[in-house]
């Protein structure tokens, strides 16, 4: 379908510069998610790898191809917007084969390709419809059809899901999955929602104020994160983090995440109070007062009946602590 590789791009906005020296490599058919912070640089990159942002520096290739300096329409993309940028006044239909009109495909092709999409998506009841009549949910599948129906080299999603409600998130982020897995298309998808991230990509990279903090799978970035900023950012609840001379530990920072501490009420490493309990169902998060480590985290699975003031016992599971040396890195010895 479509291979990406940058070479140490950069872009300036005046005398702030905003990309520092990205590269990366994409293969065919993988769905690669951009996530950070706002401000890291991540839809910048996403703009960059369009064409809509002119990069100060660096190489930008498409298969192979250096476009570099090509305009939008020469690089084989599909771009899928979170404010959809859909036309009011066409019809589902019409928004969708508008594209392949203006580039005078033939007319069968251009039926057979919204056809395709139409049945993909799960659209027909909704061909005739304007925008006006659609929900969130319902137009941000007009707008990946249009992308569809270009049959691009590469699909870039830029934070797609964010204007949805909860549910209509969940419903279309499966969509998307399913998506690229019919088409193994190549994907490149901006977030700051690290679900959305951690739920489809094939691999993440995860971006810090223009720089690449570290690349990988989702479960690499949670099992093995390179330094503070990505131990931070990947995991919900944060990472508990404590300072290593605290608790006896070498390092200069342990990092233990929430679900990898159990509780005991008689007895265990981390002595403390519970200052607020959530009780979401299927998770109990716990944040304790300790007298050693002080502010944890604590996340079990299930029901637990604790509550604000009581007294317990924390305790990590000693594979599962990470430690980081005085410049943040991860110590992996």
């Amino acid at each position: 379908m479509g291979s990406l590789e940058l070479r140490n791009i950069r872009k300036s906005f005046g005398a702030q510069e905003v990309l520092k020296g990205i590269d990366l490599q994409v293969k065919d058919g993988e769905f690669v998610i951009f996530v950070g912070p706002s401000g890291c640089g991540k839809s910048t990159l996403l703009r960059s790898i369009a064409g809509l942002e002119d990069v100060t520096s660096g190489t930008v290739l498409i298969n192979g191809e250096d476009v570099t300096v090509a305009p939008p329409a020469k690089r084989g993309i599909a771009m899928v917007f979170q404010t959809y940028a859909l036309y009011p006044h066409l019809s589902v239909r019409d928004n969708m084969a508008l594209g392949l009109k203006q580039a005078g495909t033939p007319t069968d092709e251009i039926n057979t390709r919204v056809a395709a999409a139409t049945e993909m998506l799960s659209l027909e009841p909704y061909l005739k419809r304007r925008p006006a009549e659609l929900s969130g949910g319902q137009r941000q599948r007009v707008a990946i059809g249009r992308a569809l129906v270009r049959e691009p080299e590469l699909f870039l999603f830029d934070e797609p899901l964010s204007n949805l409600d909860a549910a209509l998130r969940v419903q279309t982020r499966v969509e998307i999955a399913r998506l690229h897995r019919q088409l193994g298309a190549t994907m490149i998808y901006v977030t700051h929602d690290q679900v959305e991230a951690m739920t489809l990509a094939d691999r993440i990279v995860v971006l810090n104020g223009g720089v690449i903090e570290q690349i990988g799978s989702p479960m690499e970035l949670y099992n093995r994160p390179a330094n503070l900023f990505v131990a931070g950012f990947i995991g919900s609840p944060q990472m508990n983090f404590i300072e290593a001379a605290r608790i006896g530990e070498t390092g200069a920072t342990i990092g233990i995440r929430p679900e990898h501490l159990s509780v005991s009420p008689t007895e265990g490493r981390f002595r403390g109070k519970v200052i607020h309990a959530e009780h979401l169902g299927a998770d109990t998060n716990l944040y304790l007062e300790t007298e050693t480590a002080g502010l944890v985290t604590v996340r079990l699975f299930g029901e637990h009946r604790y509550a604000a003031d009581d007294i317990v016992h924390a305790t990590p599971d000693p594979a599962k602590i990470h430690r980081f040396d005085e410049s943040g890195r991860a110590i992996t010895a």
